[in-house]
């Protein structure tokens, strides 16, 4: 399905001003700590579990793209990637068990909160849009 756009505008200018439609506080989280706390993982590669954070944390958000192009916008099916890998990211770190007392350690735990927190907005939104909540963010 394509959605109903003015043909005036560019898909990017569509995706901004869908991202700028959202409230202040969630434009902050996604732009400030969601994304830049999961591309961290990259700077940990060679880490124990390094490769496998990164691409949990990351193919997550990646997976988004897809999502975003086609409905041109920020919509709940935006929840619906991040449920398995962050979930099993978080099981993971869980697994770990990481120490706090070293940078690796720390980053984990942080990760680990802020994937938390994100799934904790993801899961409902994602039975919001399985049950029907196609609406697309927009201004």
């Amino acid at each position: 399905m394509i959605p109903t756009t003015d043909p005036q505008t560019s898909l990017f200018s569509d995706i901004w001003r869908s991202f700028r439609s959202l409230p202040g506080w969630v434009q902050i989280w996604v732009a400030l700590v969601l994304v830049p706390v999961n591309m961290t993982s990259l700077a940990f590669l060679d880490e124990p579990m390094g490769v496998w954070v990164a691409v949990l944390a990351n193919g997550a958000m990646l997976a988004n793209l897809p999502v975003m192009l086609n409905e041109r916008g920020f919509s709940k099916l935006m929840a619906v990637p991040h449920l398995l890998p962050w979930t099993l990211l978080l099981v993971l770190i869980a697994f770990i068990q990481p120490s706090p007392a070293d940078p690796w350690g720390i980053y984990l735990w942080i990760l680990f909160a802020v994937d938390l927190l994100s799934l904790a907005f993801d899961y409902p939104d994602a039975v919001k849009w399985f049950r029907g909540d196609r609406s697309i963010a927009r201004r």
